[in-house]
């Protein structure tokens, strides 16, 4: 597994998840929208701390730039 995530992507994925957690556990978003915050928000946790986007793979797209040989 390749890293394909840049450092800013994954800043803002962990800002942005959570935020969503955050959203979900003080109740401002419930029901079907909570679950939503929920469980995005554990997914960008999780690929921003991990630094690998499996829709980027899917997609063959990447925000990390290449090394150069």
């Amino acid at each position: 597994m390749k890293l394909n995530e840049s450092g800013l992507d994954r800043i803002i994925r962990g800002t942005f998840g959570l935020t969503l957690i955050i959203l979900y556990s003080t109740g401002i978003a419930t029901g079907v929208l909570g679950n939503v915050c929920f469980v995005l928000g554990g997914f960008l946790l999780i690929t921003a701390t991990v630094g690998f986007c499996p829709f980027y793979a899917l997609i063959k797209f990447q925000t990390k730039k290449k090394l150069q040989d």
